[in-house]
């Protein structure tokens, strides 16, 4: 249950990790092999799934049907569900007692936390809800509660400025319709059909996205238009950084880590006297990340995923060192020698 729960999150969400028994994600993809996990709306296009070639030995399959693994054609993971992951308002169980919420953006803030949760957005105006509640936090460092929520995670990030990774692609997730329509999330653009192979699925994903650079314009092409959709991201180079933000803040809570939770750069910097022009963070979606408390400062690596406490006074220094992006830069806000030892600690530490 715990690796399906894992899967579940990296399916529904699009984000990078790494698995168990295999090497890191890289943009040369990845090593595992099929695709790792694939949601069928209906068990009808089970076989053509199967003899596609897109399951492999690690591949988890999840169809519906009776919750619970389930035996299947040359020992392939075959897991059934009940409710669906796909739309909004709905639920998705796949047995042992865990039930996963799916919720459309625009009523989560209304909305209370029952459990594990999955915000979709699923039309335009959950995305224009969604721009609004960033813009906010960049300008007031206010961030919608029910966001940083440990147990709520927003789904298909890729499309929501996180950045297009080999995650985001149909070799890592792909979701097959009622119809046996095939894309990589239940909002995305159409790749194929249940029975296409991964190779044919992949290039026409590569080719859908060759006109955006570091989005993914697929999963959610098929709820979201694409050009507004384009506009706003681009006029908003920091929304992978807001996206961290948020994981962030999910990452203290998550530890019992209470109270007004502050994000350097989002509506201002622990160290007043740091300029505004100061925001090489801002425009990099996997540099560390500061935050502070009345009582703590903290400091948050969002691609190993690392949190890791640091002395109050050490607050200016490591602001000014991921602000100015580089401790020669940094060295007109805080003790030049200060910042080199904390860049030397950073990178020790895989931030």
């Amino acid at each position: 249950m715990a690796d399906l729960k894992e899967r579940l999150i990296r399916w529904g969400t699009g984000a990078s990790g790494v698995r168990a028994g295999t090497e890191a994600e890289s943009g040369r993809g990845f090593s595992y092999d099929g695709v790792e996990t694939v949601v069928l709306e209906n068990r009808e296009h089970l076989s053509a799934v199967l003899r596609s070639g897109v399951v492999g030995a690690d591949t988890l399959v999840l169809v519906p049907g009776t919750p619970g693994e389930e035996p299947a054609a040359d020992g392939h993971r075959v897991v059934g569900y009940e409710g669906s992951l796909a739309g909004a308002g709905g639920e998705f169980s796949p047995g042992a007692g865990f039930y996963l919420q799916i919720q459309g953006y625009g009523i989560s803030e209304y909305m209370s936390v029952a459990g594990p949760t999955l915000v979709r957005i699923a039309d335009d105006t959950d995305f224009d809800v969604f721009l609004a509640d960033a813009d906010r936090a960049l300008l007031d460092g206010t961030f919608p509660d029910f966001l940083t929520h440990p147990a709520i995670q927003l789904a298909d990030l890729p499309g929501l400025g996180a950045g297009r990774t080999p995650a985001a692609g149909p070799r890592h997730r792909l979701y097959v319709d009622a119809d046996g329509a095939v894309s990589t999330a239940p909002g995305g653009t159409r790749l194929g059909t249940a029975g296409d192979g991964p190779d044919l699925l992949d290039a026409r994903w590569q080719r859908l996205n060759s006109d955006t650079r570091t989005t993914c314009g697929v999963c959610l092409g098929a709820v979201v238009d694409p050009g507004p959709r384009e506009t706003a991201l681009a006029a908003r180079p920091w929304l992978g950084r807001y996206l961290a933000a948020l994981d962030a803040i999910r990452s203290l809570r998550a530890r019992g880590v209470d109270g007004d939770i502050r994000v350097s750069g989002f509506g201002g910097r622990i160290t007043e006297t740091l300029a505004a022009g100061a925001d090489a963070d801002l425009r990099d979606a996997e540099a560390p990340l500061l935050l502070w408390t009345d009582r703590d400062v903290y400091v948050h690596a969002p691609a190993p995923g690392r949190t890791f406490s640091v002395e109050r006074a050490a607050a200016t220094p490591v602001e000014a060192l991921l602000a100015c992006g580089s401790a020669e830069a940094a060295a007109e806000y805080a003790d030049p020698d200060h910042t080199v030892r904390i860049e030397r600690f950073l990178a020790r530490a895989g931030a």
